[in-house]
């Protein structure tokens, strides 16, 4: 009996540690592991410099309040999908397959007329893929903030 007891413990210890501890933001039947850009200086840097995301990777920006939040890509290597979202995950609205900025004397900047209180960044593709459209809702794992 004792012996059924601890596998069950193990067994539970192993599914919750599969689960994953990680932040996860899923969309439709997508979850992503995502790294958080809380801080002012972690939101600047944000995804420059990488030359590869894994497919099911992103980055979530969360910020203080909800209001519009400006993108660019400057220094940015990798095609992505910007996700706008509100306070609630709604998707406010979606920015597809945008391209890194090759001009270092000016970038453009995403600035769409929605307030959001989190942006999340994948891989470009993603949202066709998931067929994901403005009004869909993401769902928020191990992500104290949210």
């Amino acid at each position: 009996m004792i012996r059924y007891i601890v596998w069950g413990a193990l067994l539970i210890t192993g599914i919750a540690s599969c689960s994953g501890q990680s932040p996860q933001v899923c969309l439709r039947d997508s979850c992503f592991d995502v790294e958080l850009a809380i801080t002012p200086p972690e939101q600047a840097q944000g995804l420059m410099f990488r030359y590869s995301l894994d497919s099911n990777a992103g980055m979530l920006f969360i910020f203080e309040q909800e209001r519009r939040q400006a993108f660019w890509m400057k220094n940015t290597y990798i095609p992505l999908d910007i996700i706008w979202l509100d306070r609630n995950g709604g998707v406010a609205y979606i920015a597809k397959n945008v391209q890194p900025c090759r001009d270092a004397s000016y970038c453009p900047r995403i600035s769409p007329d929605v307030a959001a209180a989190y942006v999340l960044e994948v891989n470009a593709g993603t949202c066709d893929a998931l067929r994901l459209s403005e009004g869909d809702t993401a769902h928020f794992y191990n992500i104290t903030n949210p």
